[in-house]
C-alpha cells in the first residue's frame, strides 16, 4: 500500500512539475514575440484578423496570423498559408503551437483569432495562452447562444472575458460598448472604440481595391490597430487589398446556364440574424430587376438555436420567392419560419444534397434571371457550393 501511494505520488508530482514546465517555457516564448493580437467578436473575426496582420506586414512588422474562420489557417510573414493540423479536433490548446510557429519565424507580431466560445475557455485563452498587447472584440450579436445565451447582453459579457490585463482593447461594438468598458477598467486595460465617424472616414474608394466585400467597421478597427503600432492608412490599405480574403468572405458570381442567367451570392458566413437580413438586402439592392430570388439557408443540426433564430426572423425581412434549405437539421428552420410567417409553400427542402444536386435544384427554382443567396453557415455544405459556382461563374463581382 506504501508503495502504490508513493508511486501515485511521484506521478503527480511528475505531471504537476511538467505542466510547470511546460506553462513557463510557453511564458518565455510568448514574451519573444512583442506584439500579440487576440481578436474576437461574433461577427467578422477571420477578415479583421487578416487585415490587421496584411497591415503590419505591408509596414515591414515580421507577423504571423492565425484564423479559425471557414478554414483554420496559419498565414506566415510573406503572406503564404497554410492549413492547421488537426488530428484530435479543434482543441484551444493548439494556440501554443500556434506561437511555438511564431517564435520559430521570428515574428514581431502575432495575430490570433480567439477559438473559444465558452466563457471561461475565453478567458483562458487570453489569460495564460495568449497574454495579448492588443485585444479586439469586433461586435457582439446574438449567436452561438446556446453557450454565450441567453441574450445579447449575455454574449457580450462573454466575449469581454478575453479582455486582456494591462494592455489596450479594440471594439467597433457600440450597443454593449459599457461592458467592455467595465471589463477593460477592472482589468487595467484602456478601451478604444471605433466610432461612427471612423467608419464614415472609411470612403467607397478605400473600400473598392477589396476584391470581394469588405465592411467599413471591419476596415475601420483593423486600422485602428493599426495605428497604434505606428502603420499610416494608406501603408494599411495596401497591405490589405492585397491580402486573401477568408473563404467565407462575400463574394458574387454570375453564371448563364442554357438561357438562364443565374446570380450566386456567398453570405454563407454571415450567421447571426441582423448580419444575415444585412446582407440580404445588400442583394437584393445590388440585383433589383431579377425574376426570382431565392435564399439559400445552410443549416446544422448541431446549431439548432441558429437555425431557429433565423427560420423566425425571415418573416420580418423582404420577401424571397423561394427559401431553399440545405444541410442538416432543416425541419427546424423550416418549422420557425412557418411559425412565424412564411409561406409553406415556398419552402424547398433538399436536406442532405450534395452540391451538384443543389445547383440543380437552384436551377429548377429561377426563371430567366434570379438571385441566389447562401446563408447562415459556411462550413459543410456550404463551401462546396460556394466553390460549385465560383468554378463555373463567367464573372466574379464584388471586386
Amino acid at each position: 500500500m506504501t508503495t502504490g501511494i508513493a508511486a501515485i505520488l511521484a506521478t503527480t508530482g511528475f505531471l504537476v512539475g511538467g505542466g510547470w514546465y511546460e506553462a513557463a517555457a510557453h511564458r518565455r516564448r510568448l514574451q519573444r514575440i512583442p506584439v500579440r493580437i487576440h481578436v474576437n467578436g461574433t461577427r467578422g473575426k477571420s477578415s479583421v484578423a487578416r487585415l490587421i496582420a496584411a497591415g503590419l506586414r505591408q509596414y515591414g512588422i515580421r507577423t504571423c496570423c492565425k484564423t479559425t474562420g471557414t478554414l483554420p489557417q496559419m498565414i506566415l510573414p510573406d503572406g503564404t498559408e497554410f492549413p492547421v493540423f488537426r488530428p484530435a479536433g479543434a482543441n484551444v490548446i493548439e494556440q501554443i503551437r500556434i506561437v511555438d510557429t511564431a517564435c520559430e519565424f521570428e515574428s514581431e507580431a502575432l495575430v490570433m483569432e480567439c477559438m473559444a466560445l465558452i466563457p471561461a475557455l475565453q478567458w483562458l485563452c487570453e489569460n495564460k495562452l495568449v497574454q495579448a498587447t492588443h485585444g479586439v472584440i469586433t461586435n457582439a450579436r446574438e449567436d452561438h447562444l446556446d453557450v454565450m445565451g441567453p441574450g445579447e447582453r449575455d454574449v457580450a459579457l462573454a466575449l469581454a472575458g478575453m479582455t486582456p490585463v494591462g494592455a489596450k482593447l479594440f471594439t467597433a461594438e457600440r450597443d454593449h460598448l459599457d461592458i467592455f468598458q467595465m471589463a477593460a477598467k477592472d482589468r487595467g486595460s484602456e478601451l478604444i472604440a471605433v466610432t461612427e465617424e471612423d467608419v464614415a472616414a472609411i470612403t467607397p474608394l478605400d473600400l473598392s481595391g477589396f476584391p470581394y466585400v469588405e465592411h467599413a467597421e471591419n476596415v475601420a478597427l483593423a486600422l485602428k490597430v493599426c495605428a497604434d503600432l505606428g502603420v499610416d492608412k494608406s501603408t494599411a490599405l495596401q497591405g490589405m487589398w492585397k491580402a486573401n480574403p477568408d473563404p467565407g468572405a462575400m463574394t458574387a458570381h454570375e453564371l448563364e446556364f442554357f438561357g438562364r442567367h443565374i446570380n450566386f451570392v456567398n453570405g454563407f458566413a454571415a450567421n447571426d440574424p441582423e448580419s444575415t437580413e444585412r446582407i440580404w438586402k445588400m442583394a437584393l439592392e445590388r440585383y433589383p430587376d431579377v425574376k426570382r430570388r431565392i435564399a439559400i439557408f445552410n443549416c446544422r443540426a448541431d446549431r439548432p438555436d441558429r437555425s431557429q433564430q433565423l427560420g423566425r426572423a425571415i418573416a420580418q425581412w423582404p420577401p424571397a420567392d423561394y427559401y431553399l434549405l440545405i444541410g442538416t437539421g432543416t425541419y427546424l428552420f423550416g418549422k420557425a419560419a412557418i411559425e412565424a410567417g412564411i409561406d409553406s409553400l415556398k419552402l424547398v427542402f433538399a436536406e442532405d444534397r450534395k452540391a451538384d444536386e443543389i445547383f440543380e435544384r437552384i436551377i429548377e427554382l429561377s426563371d430567366r434571371s434570379a438571385l441566389a443567396m447562401g446563408m447562415a453557415n459556411i462550413g459543410g455544405i456550404g463551401l462546396d457550393v460556394v466553390r460549385y459556382f465560383a468554378n463555373r461563374s463567367t464573372t466574379r463581382i464584388f471586386k
